[in-house]
C-alpha cells in the first residue's frame, strides 16, 4: 500500500492542547500514524483492487467460455460415440443373426443325418432279428420234427 499523508505534528499539538503531555501526545500520534499506515487504503490501493477484481472477472469469463467449449466438445464426442456404438451394435446384431441361422442350418442337417442313420440302423437291426428269429424257428421246427419222429 502507498503511504497516507498523516500530519503527526498537528495531531500531537491538538493532543497537547487537550491536556496530554508532550510524551503522551507524541506516542499517541506515532501509534495513530502507524495504524493509519497499516490499515487504511488509499484511492490508489482501491483502484488496484478494482483492477485486480476486473482481471479476475475477465479470467473467470474466459474460463467459463473455455469450460463451455470443453462441454460442447464432450457432448459432440459422446454423440459420435453413441453413433459409433449404435452402428457397432447393429453390425453385431446382423452377424449374430447370421451365425444363429448358420448354426440352425447345421443343426438341422446334423439331426437329419442322425435320423437317417438311426432309421438305417433300425432296419439293419430288424433284418438281423428277422434272420435270427427265422433261424430259431427252423431249429425249433427241426427239433419238433425230431421229437415227433422219436415219439
Amino acid at each position: 500500500m502507498t503511504a497516507i499523508a498523516f500530519d503527526t505534528l498537528k495531531f500531537a499539538k491538538r493532543l497537547k492542547e487537550a491536556g496530554f503531555t508532550e510524551q503522551q501526545a507524541e506516542a499517541l500520534a506515532a501509534a495513530e500514524a502507524e495504524f493509519v499506515e497499516e490499515n487504511l487504503a488509499t484511492k490508489r490501493d482501491i483502484a488496484e483492487v478494482k483492477r485486480d477484481i476486473a482481471e479476475v472477472k475477465r479470467d473467470i469469463k474466459e474460463l467459463e467460455a473455455a469450460v463451455k467449449r470443453d462441454i460442447a466438445d464432450v457432448k459432440r464426442d459422446v454423440k459420435e460415440l453413441e453413433v459409433t456404438l449404435k452402428r457397432d451394435i447393429k453390425e453385431l446384431e446382423v452377424a449374430l443373426k447370421r451365425d444363429i441361422k448358420e448354426f440352425e442350418v447345421t443343426l438341422k442337417r446334423d439331426i437329419e443325418e442322425l435320423e437317417t442313420r438311426l432309421v438305417r440302423d433300425m432296419k439293419d437291426l430288424e433284418y438281423r432279428m428277422t434272420i435270427k428269429l427265422g433261424a430259431m424257428l427252423v431249429v425249433a421246427v427241426g427239433a419238433m420234427a425230431a421229437v415227433v419222429k422219436i415219439l
